[in-house]
């Protein structure tokens, strides 16, 4: 099938109101190297950072009035700013982590366009922030010597248009982050992180290359370089370039393991803060809906003590516990306040081990791998327990203790086996019992279907797993409590019965919605029977209809092929239907722009004497009042350069439901539609057999215009 080829759109939704001075705290980060607001624009742009890291202005660069903040600078063709790389102290150069965000608005010179870029003495290009010719960006790093530390490239390029690009990497966590208007568009976790090369011997520039290629060209705003990677909330703030309400950088940071039972705990004031609530408990939800018992009080300082005699939680915080708080920013002069903060945790390291290596449930692991683990909180020694006999381990005592928190076993382990371990920590009050972890070495039975852990599984599912390489048979147990399906016998309710070997499989005759389900396979040998792991999943709590996530790239005829647009059949080679599913060229689901998951369905319409539909055959879920159901939702994307049309979803060809929204293919950034299928007057929800999404009105076609949209998640629920 020949497609269209796409070019990926992304949309901005501009902040109004942006007010006259950049963020004070930021400006005062002492991590701050560089920052131009381009307000003032002449042959010099001054670094408001106050390093004196001025731009000497080459070719031509203007100021122009129509900036995100105030004035921007214009770039023509060729022209950038120099910024004397050589001169600059190896102390502001950044290398142990990095943020690189800026305003930009390109033309599409069919070139690429980039940023900034600095060069090392021995020629190594160091930075790559771009927008590619592609309509993708770039995020690029390397280390002295020119080992690239990753190279992200994603996210979509609207020209034309005000973009916020904000690179960041961590050296500390390993990790990098490609931010677009201050959303996270790829995150990588790098596997050896390096420091960022801290020569820029032949220069640094803004807006061209050091080899004087990938001109950038349009408008640029609000520069900043930082010598560590800024938090998402840290970012917004810049990109908005306005006072900011709400308080932000928690310390410890959101997330974080805190070792220790009692905090100090502080973060930065939202810009209009007079006073500051302070909610802090051991419950999310609590937090989050500021539950009496979880105010601690009023206080004009920002920070306070928890788990200390005299403050709340004197007896000190529990290990082992997960603490939430949140802070609402007050200013009774204001009318806006309070501004109620997001809800951030830390956790205090339990007593036992934690955090084992291999994983909990790990499969097929290297028989001569060596184990670690996380010790417990205050512990001192450690004493390993492993055999491949649950009871046996649970059971075991009097171990040899040891210091480290690794362990090799004394000989290799056997293939084809389910093994278990324990760590008991020692610290000096007690001795805290270890759980029990579980894993399985090379040829035992594994690859369970669903795979172990997984959450949304469909009421629908079908149970299947590979056999143990030189097993008989295997015992199948089934239920909804993990602890009764792994000590559950052949006279247990969760046993199922024997399969032969070449039958791996159980359905289990639908299962319940929104519940825990937990099995578990044992191999039956002639000289007798291996217990298996206990592999758990999660039901949904609603029923899909379509999540794009089954479709591939094989083409037929081989059996495999399941692609997009061969299932939602769209107007591809007629003339008056103008929709088209897919990309042209794999992959033919989109993987960028996603709602959920990994994929998303790409669909360009044309109402040109036209009307745009694409249509899928059901064949599961067919009964719209199975489980009590009374909601479709489905999420969609459009761009404010579409043509503005209506929307519509149709079920069994006629039934109609049009969207509020005449204009909501215009709709930036993934948004729900929520219908009632009592809605779709005539059908019998019953008998459901095709679903039908729109743009245009059904059966009526009128003059209109062009644009692509983005679906995904399609589903029922309660």
């Amino acid at each position: 099938m020949c497609r269209k080829t796409i070019c990926l759109t992304f949309s901005l939704l501009l902040v109004a109101g942006l007010a006259d001075s950049a963020p004070a705290d930021l400006l005062g980060d002492p991590s701050l190297v560089i920052y131009y607001s381009f307000d003032e624009v002449s042959d010099i742009v001054a670094d408001q950072s106050g390093n004196g890291h001025d731009g000497v202005v080459n070719g031509d660069i203007t100021a122009d009035p129509d900036g995100v903040r105030n004035g921007a600078a214009k770039f023509a063709t060729g022209s950038f700013l120099d910024l004397d790389g050589p001169s600059i102290p190896p102390e502001h150069i950044p290398t142990t982590g990095i943020t690189l965000a800026a305003w930009v608005k390109c033309e599409n010179t069919g070139g690429d366009h980039a940023i900034f870029n600095a060069r090392a003495s021995d020629s190594t290009w160091l930075v790559h922030p771009e927008l590619k010719s592609g309509g993708d960006f770039r995020w690029l790093l390397r280390t002295s010597g020119g080992t690239t530390i990753f190279d992200i490239r994603a996210g979509s390029v609207t020209w034309d248009e005000w973009l916020h690009f904000a690179g960041t990497y961590d050296k500390a966590s390993g990790k990098a982050i490609l931010y677009i208007n201050g959303e996270v568009v790829h995150e990588q976790d790098i596997t050896n992180p390096q420091d960022i090369a801290g020569d820029w011997g032949l220069g640094a520039r803004v807006g061209y290359n050091i080899d004087n290629a990938r001109p950038f060209t349009g408008l640029m705003d609000m520069f900043w370089l930082f010598g560590r990677a800024l938090s998402q909330d840290e970012i917004k703030k810049a990109m908005q370039g306005e006072a900011y309400a709400f308080a932000l950088s928690p310390t410890p940071a959101d997330g974080a393991i805190y070792p220790d039972v009692w905090a100090n705990i502080s973060w930065s004031p939202g810009d209009f803060a007079v006073s500051h609530d302070v909610y802090f408990g051991d419950n999310s939800d609590h937090v989050s809906e500021g539950a009496a018992e979880t105010f601690i009080g009023s206080q004009t300082v920002t920070n306070f003590v928890v788990g200390f005699p005299g403050f709340p939680y004197p007896d000190g915080l529990v290990p082992g516990t997960t603490y939430y708080w949140r802070i609402d920013e007050v200013n009774d002069a204001d009318p806006n306040s309070p501004w109620i903060g997001p809800v951030w945790s830390f956790s205090v390291p339990p007593k036992t081990a934690y955090n084992p290596d291999p994983a909990d449930g790990a499969e097929f692991v290297d028989p001569s791998a060596a184990f670690a683990w996380t010790g417990g909180f205050g512990a001192k020694l450690h004493t390993v327990y492993l055999g491949d006999d649950f009871d046996d381990v649970s059971n075991a005592a009097g171990g040899a203790p040891q210091g480290t928190v690794t362990y090799a076993p004394p000989s290799p382990l056997e293939p084809e086996k389910v093994y278990y371990w324990r760590v008991d920590e020692f610290d000096v009050e007690a001795t805290h019992k270890g759980d029990i972890w579980s894993f399985t070495t090379p040829g035992a039975v594994g690859n369970p279907q669903p795979a172990n852990g997984t959450a949304d599984v469909q009421m629908t599912a079908t149970l299947s797993w590979n056999p143990a390489d030189n097993a008989a048979s295997h015992e199948l147990y089934f239920g909804t409590d993990a602890n009764a399906v792994r000590n559950a016998t052949t006279a247990s309710p969760e046993y199922v019965g024997p399969r032969a070997l070449g039958a791996e499989s159980y359905d289990p005759g639908g299962l319940a919605w929104n519940s825990s389900h937990a099995w578990r396979v044992d191999e039956v040998y002639p000289t007798g029977t291996v217990k298996g792991l206990v592999w758990s999943f999660m039901t949904a709590d609603f029923i899909l209809v379509d999540d794009f996530e089954s479709y591939n790239d094989i083409d037929p005829p081989d059996p495999a092929s399941n692609r997009i647009f061969d299932k939602w059949i769209d107007g591809f080679g007629t003339t008056t239907n103008g929709a088209l599913v897919g990309n042209d060229m794999p992959p033919y689901a989109e993987t960028t722009i996603v709602h959920g998951g990994v994929q998303s369905m790409p669909y360009i319409y044309d109402n040109n004497l036209k009307t745009s539909e694409a249509a899928l055959t059901l064949v599961y879920p067919r009964d719209w009042t199975a489980e009590g159901v009374t909601k479709l939702s489905l999420w969609f994307r459009g761009d404010s350069a579409n043509a503005a049309e209506r929307m519509f979803v149709a079920l069994n060809g006629t039934a109609v439901v049009y969207h509020d929204d005449a204009s909501v293919t215009q709709i930036t950034g993934w948004t729900e539609w929520v219908i009632d299928p009592q809605a779709f007057a005539g059908v019998d929800l019953a008998n459901v057999n095709t679903i039908t999404i729109g743009c245009g009105t059904k059966d009526s076609p009128a003059a209109g215009g062009t644009g692509k949209m983005y679906f995904d998640d399609i589903r029922l629920y309660r």
